[in-house]
């Protein structure tokens, strides 16, 4: 696939990396000449040095004869103009591009190819917001991932002493939860991975997937750890287009909600806007004041501001002074393994959590949903099987017979709204949405493959 990334920021450079290692042909835009640079030396890709929303600069790109464009710079104007561009002069395919102001997407009307044609609109602020919901709403959860339109989820949770399958075998479970359809999709051990059977021991400290339906997961999670309940008090530092959103969401939602904001300006305008959030004009790393705020009686410290030590010391203080739960948004990879689950509960990857809104629209195949999990290094893909057994490589086959690539399991299928019992001797028919973990990226184009209908296969 050929396709032109505009901005070699966090989440241009992160898509980049990610598609470069696969069969793809990659350009990226940027008028910084020093980050294309540092992008060649490590991945092979082609470079473009220039404006990303000039007519001249596209056409050196190759625009004219890509399959997509990825617009993710920091601007909205230049993202939505490079698609404006590229739709007129270029006849480009498909366009996404990177929205994050309130203003623009409060008018939807705005994008289609009578106006400004971009065909997939990825807003960070959006996705990090339901992220943190789910996570709220299932606490002890790490990771909470909706398929097959929300009907069926895949949770990455800590398992604990206590928990009823903790040093037991996986076929266990269905015993355990005899009504329940879920299937354990990995486990990460001291960050290694193990592909789960019937007789793997689940142990205390292991990281593990499951995928349930909706209504089952709080039974699933029982199952591996001491079941808390979602409380209704929290704190929220910074009020910026994420805290100020999240924080929206909340009280309309019946929670009680305290935001932090140390800009005086940015405090008062927030304070208008919102009806029944506290806005305090503080320092969130300012003990006297959490202590004030009676941060020992609330069940979550969330830390939204654009600095990653602020943010990471805010919640680190925050646990330590008693909240029940403290998580920071962090951008640099680094911190991210230095401190999650040693320090604080959760650690949020705004690059990577756009990154992998981004996937579904890159992959190959009838791709719904794709996700980047693992700090980047493993991934789930909800694709629909089609064709018969004469034109696909999965359709009409059983369970058993299906040969995946090493690392990848089939962690559900969902038919007709219904998530199917993983039985060996079960069919695959069209039309089926499957969700396949793979722990290992590089094998996704073999996964990909499994999806593509041709004229005949024999």
């Amino acid at each position: 696939m050929k396709i032109t990334i505009l901005g070699g920021g966090q989440v241009g450079a992160s898509i980049a990396e990610i598609l470069s290692r696969e069969e793809n042909d990659i350009t990226v835009v940027d008028h910084n000449r020093k980050i294309l640079d540092t992008m060649q030396d490590r991945m092979d890709i082609r470079t473009v040095h220039g404006a990303a929303s000039s007519p001249e600069v596209l056409k050196q790109a190759g625009v004219d004869d890509v399959d997509l464009i990825l617009a993710v710079t920091n601007s909205d104007e230049v993202n939505m103009v490079a698609c404006q561009v590229a739709h007129t002069l270029f006849h480009t395919p498909t366009k996404i591009a990177r929205v994050r102001s309130s203003d623009y997407l409060a008018h939807p009307e705005l994008f289609c190819k009578k106006s400004i044609p971009i065909d997939v609109i990825i807003s960070p602020e959006q996705i990090i917001n339901n992220q943190i919901q789910r996570l709220i709403e299932y606490p002890g959860a790490l990771q909470v991932i909706d398929f097959a339109d929300g009907k069926i989820q895949l949770v990455a949770l800590k398992a604990y002493y206590g928990g009823a399958l903790v040093g037991h075998e996986l076929k266990d479970l269905k015993d355990h939860l005899p009504s329940v359809k879920t299937r354990v999709a990995a486990i990460y051990r001291q960050d290694r991975a193990i592909i789960p059977t019937g007789k793997t021991v689940i142990e205390a400290d292991d990281e593990v997937f499951f995928i349930a339906t909706h209504e089952d997961i709080k039974k699933v999670m029982q199952e591996l750890r001491s079941i808390e309940e979602a409380g209704k008090k929290m704190i929220i530092a910074g009020a910026g287009n994420i805290g100020f959103r999240l924080a929206q969401s909340l009280e309309s939602s019946g929670y009680q909600v305290k935001l932090i904001e140390r800009n005086p300006e940015r405090a008062r305008w927030v304070s208008d806007q919102l009806e029944d959030t506290v806005v305090l004009q503080g320092d969130a790393a300012d003990e006297e004041l959490l202590h004030q705020e009676n941060i020992d009686k609330m069940e979550l410290f969330c830390s939204l501001t654009n600095e990653d030590e602020a943010n990471i010391l805010s919640a680190m203080l925050a646990k330590r002074l008693g909240a029940r739960r403290a998580m920071a948004i962090v951008n640099r990879a680094a911190y991210i393994e230095l401190i999650e689950s040693s320090v604080l509960d959760i650690a949020i990857s705004p690059r990577l959590s756009t990154v992998s809104a981004l996937l579904s629209h890159v992959r190959r195949g009838d791709v719904v949903a794709a996700y980047s999990l693992r700090r980047g290094v493993a991934e789930a893909i909800e694709a629909v099987a089609h064709g018969d057994s004469k034109t696909s490589k999965i359709v009409g086959r059983k369970l058993a017979d299906i040969k995946l690539p090493n690392g990848a399991t089939i962690g559900a299928i969902m038919r007709n709204d219904e998530l199917l019992r993983l039985e060996e001797d079960a069919v695959i028919e069209d039309g089926d949405h499957i969700i396949i973990f793979v722990i290992d990226k590089r094998k996704i184009p073999d996964v990909e493959k499994l999806f593509q209908v041709s004229a005949t296969f024999f």
